[in-house]
């Protein structure tokens, strides 16, 4: 039959299966506890380590714009903030202490939250993280090109800390 040439047969593609699923375990056993996953973007393939490096990359700068008490949800405010990422910019492990919306401004960014895929986001497009949760990277997809944010958040009035390194 003309049609089998080039095909796995159902044997050889669960042995394909299981072969790249040890290599992936074998990979995650490597890396240690720093691993967060594997991240597909176009033909190349990112292994992400969340703090690999971390204090060599460059640091995001957050920069506050405004906060301002919500009048008709008491003890509540709105910040919004500019998140710059200098190429190759990481910011490692952390959370935050309410509710977060990051609208990709220029440039492109990686992001990954617990419990979530990390996800690859362009100029226009967003993201949302509940209060609390552990937000396990954030990076600039580029070494050459600069990246920018705006987030905002929606927290308790005193218009404080918006990070919390986890």
């Amino acid at each position: 039959m003309i049609g089998n040439q080039g095909r796995l047969r159902t044997g050889q593609s669960l042995i394909a299966i299981s072969a790249v699923a040890v290599l992936f375990a074998l990979a995650a056993k490597w890396a240690g506890p720093g691993f967060t996953g594997v991240v597909r973007d176009g033909m190349e393939t990112h292994i992400h380590m969340a703090n690999a490096d971390a204090d060599a990359r460059p640091k995001t700068v957050v920069t506050p714009i405004s906060c301002e008490r919500l009048p008709n949800v008491p003890g509540k405010s709105i910040t919004t903030a500019i998140v710059a990422f200098p190429p190759n910019g990481f910011t490692p492990r952390h959370r935050h202490p309410g509710s977060v919306s990051a609208f990709v401004l220029k440039g492109t960014l990686r992001s990954q939250l617990q419990g979530s895929p990390a996800g690859t986001y362009s100029a226009g497009q967003t993201w949302f993280e509940p209060p609390g949760t552990v937000h396990l990277f954030a990076e600039n997809a580029s070494t050459t090109e600069p990246a920018e944010l705006l987030a905002t958040f929606i927290a308790d009035d005193d218009c404080g800390a918006l990070t919390i390194p986890d």
